[in-house]
């Protein structure tokens, strides 16, 4: 995706603006106070959508009327601001970011994006359920500025940010899986966010408890006591936690490593990679333990079940 505004005629470009936003993202309307002027470059990875918009000043404004028409599932939005100010409302928050900051929205809810000036955003759009955290409780953070100099805002903005100066290197499998890291990073940040705004009810700290062990997956040390010092709670109440969903978190761990391993021995893109190297990825450091448990979970062993599944028997 690529919009210049100067290659157009004046007369045009407010409606190719809002037609490529409408498009591309939501539909938006727009108050531009001296003149359409600017460009929109992206491209899709997996299901996550990484664009750098560039602008003079003006105001993008969601409104009910636009998401009553909306069909579909709604998105969140990350905006990260790389030069000039750059301000967002929601949900009675009206919230100021400078370069190197960071905060989500939410496009089923009303919403303002003003530039104050001349901007450049790196903006970051994937749907609500990639995410698994509630939406109910997502209403806390929304419009808040979260600072990309320290903590996970440190670490989490400065990859985006690099991420969207990458897109054009990014291709094939690894892209699918990196929008699945992306994602994983985001749901940490927010899972942290949330903790520290109110003592989390246990389906929103479970949650937060399974995006912690998303994000650290391929991490062969991944421990239960590891997981809980993460989530600031103890190891007896981590089990607790999934006893409600009637799994062990052990249990839980191993399911999502395999159908991660599943479904990269499906992906074409990996058809090179060695089975124990998908394995290893994904904390199976073991081949052997790794074969014997795929075969009970799928039935055939990981390089039997690439072969079926690449013949077309299944």
């Amino acid at each position: 995706m690529r919009l210049r505004t100067s290659d157009v005629p004046a007369q045009d470009r407010e409606e190719l603006w809002r037609h490529t936003v409408a498009r591309s993202f939501v539909p938006l309307d727009f108050a531009f106070r001296r003149g359409c002027s600017g460009e929109i470059t992206g491209r899709r990875i997996g299901h996550v959508l990484v664009t750098e918009v560039s602008a003079g000043p003006h105001r993008a404004e969601r409104t009910d009327r636009h998401i009553r028409s909306s069909a579909g599932p709604g998105f969140y939005k990350l905006s990260l601001p790389v030069s000039g100010r750059v301000r967002i409302r929601q949900d009675g928050r009206d919230t100021p970011l400078l370069p190197g900051d960071l905060t989500i929205y939410d496009t089923s809810r009303p919403y303002q994006v003003v530039f104050d000036g001349t901007c450049r955003v790196i903006v970051v759009m994937f749907p609500h359920g990639e995410l698994r955290l509630p939406q109910r409780a997502m209403r806390e953070v929304t419009a808040r500025r979260i600072a990309g100099g320290r903590g996970l805002g440190g670490v989490v903005c400065p990859l985006l940010v690099n991420l969207a100066g990458h897109l054009d290197e990014i291709g094939g499998a690894p892209a699918a899986r990196l929008a699945d890291n992306v994602v994983d990073l985001v749901a940490t940040l927010y899972a942290s966010r949330l903790g520290e705004h109110a003592t989390a009810p246990a389906p929103l700290l479970r949650e937060r408890v399974k995006a912690v062990i998303a994000a650290r997956l391929g991490d062969p040390g991944l421990r239960p006591e590891t997981i809980a010092a993460a989530c600031h709670i103890s190891p007896g109440y981590l089990h607790k936690l999934f006893r409600a969903e009637g799994v062990t978190v052990s249990r839980y761990i191993r399911d999502l490593r395999l159908e991660r391993c599943r479904r990269d021995l499906l992906d074409p893109g990996s058809g090179e990679v060695a089975v124990r190297a998908i394995g290893a990825r994904w904390g199976f450091t073991d081949a052997a333990h790794f074969s014997r448990v795929f075969k009970a979970g799928y039935g055939l062993a990981p390089h039997e079940y690439r072969l079926s599944r690449h013949a077309g028997e299944w």
